[in-house]
């Protein structure tokens, strides 16, 4: 992911769980007797945010950015130099945007959106969006070949 302003992207606890212990950061797993057939798997937290091992769990998928401070000067006081001159000067009052904060929620979900569709033209492949979809149907089709695998919804 590459967006213009943004410093950080934290997938789930990312962040805070670099300093816990592996015993309070792992989501651990349970039995979900509420399947008709045997039952299944489920997580009772999600410190990772909807992913397994860097592969979607199935649940939401939750990132967090951080963003860098707008370059917004309302005065002269940032030091940087003439260069036509090359002499030290002050910046001059520059543009005063007061957020983008709405506009980069709108842009993290854009670029979020296009990561997931590589990753799953990635994965099920295709020429036309009908072979994509049939791929995709197979996949789900036999997702309940395994005792562990994921139920669709």
């Amino acid at each position: 992911m590459s967006i213009q302003a943004v410093k950080a992207v934290e997938i789930g606890d990312g962040f805070s769980q670099a300093s816990q212990r592996g015993s309070v950061a792992h989501d651990a797993i349970a039995v979900d007797d509420s399947f008709d057939q045997g039952g299944g798997y489920i997580r009772r937290t999600d410190h990772a945010g909807g992913t397994e091992g860097g592969i979607s769990s199935g649940a939401p998928i939750i990132a967090k950015v951080a963003m860098k401070p707008l370059s917004t000067l309302n005065r002269p006081v940032l030091e940087t130099v003439d260069v036509v001159t090359r002499e030290s000067a002050v910046s001059f009052k520059e543009r005063t945007d007061v957020t983008a904060v709405p506009a980069l929620g709108v842009v993290s979900e854009a670029m979020m959106a296009l990561v997931l569709a590589n990753e799953a033209l990635r994965k099920f492949g295709g020429d036309s969006v009908e072979e994509f979809a049939r791929n995709h149907a197979s996949y789900i089709a036999n997702l309940g070949s395994t005792s562990s695998a994921a139920r669709p919804g």
